[in-house]
């Protein structure tokens, strides 16, 4: 069983009464419903469910999509249902910025609303959760931007380099976005910031290190690929020394961000298409996880061989590999 945590004071205010559809909550589950967060879910918990055998710690680690449209309940949940320390945020600068355009877009439309705004006053698009230490790490930082670029033609590059120096950052991810990403894949893109995106998986490992960041949630904006990517290294560095962890459990909780973004599917396709993406990228590609495993295994001695390659100490990755195994 789960070890119970403590309960803690709470951080917030008191919640709102909870309204008729809060019924629908099941409340001995970690991963009920959320009002607004999607594709959420006790990390353990679904490799567990899956393996049918507690093998994991639960309660620990967590993953989602962003947490921009929180409600007050589920700030609520975060805080005092959750005991949430940590957010480790994977997403890039642009997307920020753009989430913070549609914050204050949404701002304009609904005056009457009273907005929570965080420390950082120039993201106006972060939920505000005390007492949470926030890490902001873009997985897909200037390495691999320059990896993509490399990709291109002489003359995409060329018309990169002009859209970026004339400040048209989403035109120019357009062009890389049908040149190079779309002809990768997600999987090629996968092993593409394994090899490329090093320092940055470092530092969120590092942060992983500290027993003070627990409880911990990954995300970024659909919580799907790079979140996964990070997700499924922690759980392939378990399975190295605990065979009871099935490939197969790793590849189904990836697999659920499929189903889990459902509700958000029409504006995520727009989202992708406004980029010169297709609708695989809404999608979670069979053979996800076994790919990049058997790319760590092949290029790097696998997961914790990568981990030792990119700068992480061997003792904090056992370190790690101890807070999430249920000893």
């Amino acid at each position: 069983m789960p070890q119970k945590r403590s309960k803690r004071p709470s951080r917030l205010t008191p919640s709102p009464s909870p309204s008729a559809s809060s019924a629908s909550f099941d409340l001995a589950s970690p991963d009920r419903p959320f009002d607004n967060i999607l594709n959420f879910r006790d990390v353990g918990r679904s490799v567990n469910e899956f393996a049918g055998n507690k093998i994991l710690k639960e309660g620990v680690l967590f993953r989602s999509a962003r947490l921009d449209d929180a409600s007050e309940r589920d700030k609520h949940r975060l805080i005092d249902d959750i005991n949430l320390l940590t957010v480790i945020d994977l997403r890039s600068h642009t997307e920020h910025v753009l989430a913070t355009r549609r914050r204050q877009i949404s701002l304009s439309l609904t005056p009457s609303e009273e907005p929570s705004f965080p420390e950082t006053a120039d993201r106006p698009h972060l939920l505000d959760l005390p007492g949470v230490k926030r890490h902001f790490i873009s997985l897909t930082g200037r390495a691999f931007e320059r990896l993509l670029l490399w990709r291109l033609d002489w003359y995409n590059f060329i018309k990169v380099i002009g859209l970026l120096t004339s400040g048209y950052r989403k035109e120019a991810i357009r062009v890389i976005a049908t040149n190079v990403m779309k002809p990768r894949g997600l999987i090629g893109l996968g092993q593409d910031t394994l090899d490329s995106a090093g320092s940055e998986i470092r530092d969120v490992f590092n942060v992983l290190t500290s027993d003070d960041a627990y409880p911990v949630l990954i995300h970024c904006t659909q919580g799907k690929d790079r979140t996964g990517l990070i997700i499924m290294l922690l759980l392939l560095l378990v399975q190295e020394t605990a065979p009871d962890v099935p490939l197969t459990a790793i590849a189904a909780d990836y697999s659920k961000s499929e189903t889990e973004l459902r509700p958000e599917l029409e504006s995520l396709m727009k989202e992708i298409t406004d980029i010169g993406l297709d609708e695989e990228y809404a999608k979670t590609p069979p053979g996800f996880t076994e790919a990049l495993k058997e790319h760590l295994d092949t290029k790097y001695g696998g997961a914790k061989a990568y981990l030792l390659s990119i700068g992480c100490e061997e003792a904090n990755i056992e370190k790690i590999r101890r807070r999430l195994l249920l000893l």
